[in-house]
Formats: C-alpha cells, sequence, structure tokens
C-alpha cells in the first residue's frame, strides 16, 4: 500500500527535477539555442503568446538566432517582447524576421549565469524536501488514524529520505553539467 503512496510523491519530485533543468535549459551558454525564448511571451492581439506558437525560430549559424513570424504584423510585438526581457540581446529587425546575435559570454557574465543556475538548483532542492515535507506529515496522520504502524512510519520515512536525497543528487549532476558548459564556451 505505502509504494503506491511513494510513487506520488516521486512523481511530484521528477517534476521538480524536470523543471530545474527546462530553468538550465533557458540560460544561454554562449551559443544560439532556441529555448532561451521559452519565457518571453508576446502580446499577439491582446493574448500573452509564446514566440514559437506565432513565429518559426532557426539558427543559421552557431551564433544566431532568426526569428521569422508567420504574420508579419506581429513582427514589432515580438521585437518589443525580446527588448523587454532580462535576456540581454538587441533584436535586430530587418522588417520580415528578427535576428538575435549571441555574442561571446565574458568571464563577469558567466560568473552571474553559474550563480543564476546554483539559484535553479537551490530552489528545485526546496522544492525536493518540501515534497519530503508534505509526505512525512500525510504517513504520520495515517499513522496517527491507525492506517499504517510506526514501524511502518519508520520505513516510509527512512525511504522518503534516500528518494530525497536521490532527488538531490540528480540536480546536483545536472548543476555541475550546465556549470562545465557555461565555464567552457
Amino acid at each position: 500500500m505505502l509504494k503506491d503512496e511513494y510513487k506520488i510523491y516521486e512523481e511530484k519530485m521528477k517534476k521538480s527535477i524536470e523543471s530545474v533543468s527546462s530553468d538550465f535549459a533557458a540560460v544561454r551558454a554562449g551559443r544560439a539555442n532556441a529555448s532561451v525564448l521559452n519565457r518571453i511571451n508576446v502580446d499577439y492581439y491582446g493574448t500573452p503568446t509564446p514566440i514559437q506558437q506565432i513565429a518559426s525560430v532557426g539558427s543559421p549559424d552557431p551564433r544566431t538566432l532568426l526569428i521569422t513570424p508567420w504574420d508579419a504584423s506581429v513582427l514589432r510585438n515580438i521585437e518589443k517582447a525580446i527588448l523587454e526581457s532580462d535576456l540581454g540581446i538587441n533584436p535586430q529587425n530587418d522588417g520580415k524576421a528578427i535576428r538575435l546575435s549571441f555574442p561571446q559570454l565574458t568571464e563577469e557574465r558567466r560568473k552571474e549565469l553559474v550563480k543564476q543556475i546554483r539559484k535553479y538548483s537551490e530552489n528545485g532542492k526546496i522544492a525536493v524536501r518540501n515534497i519530503r515535507r508534505d509526505a512525512m506529515e500525510h504517513f504520520k496522520k495515517m499513522q496517527k488514524n491507525a492506517e499504517i504502524t510506526e514501524d511502518e512510519l519508520k520505513v516510509a520515512e527512512k525511504d522518503l529520505q534516500k528518494m530525497t536525497d536521490d532527488k538531490c543528487k540528480e540536480m546536483d549532476v545536472l548543476l555541475d553539467k550546465k556549470e562545465k558548459e557555461l565555464m567552457s564556451v
């Protein structure tokens, strides 16, 4: 019975890791990567819309993204959204498409980005620990209501701690990999 309960909390922890992973993907590492646009929404006829839903995004070379809207009237809105974002890149509008040129990262900017991804990682770990806490409260209530024994509660606590430690290690691995990527570009 407890195994089914574990699955619920394990899924929540996996979602936390996926969230951290997508946050990492949005941090640019000096190369053009369309995922940096994931967090930018464009005002499209009064509705905030992701760029990928209103334009094609290509990469003609390793340092450039080319955004070609399907509706030319939205070109100015895309440019405005990019300028207002925290991307730190000035879009070049040629009337048909927007070109984003990614400069080489300076050492200072790399260190800022490493701080940023460490913060994402720590927030992910906090989320995982909160899930563990919620699970323990749930199991303690079950024990109080005599649905599980005290021994089963101790086993659940040990298993949840192991699951939490494993997920935190997984995040550390993702962090190390992204740090190396940022520092080696």
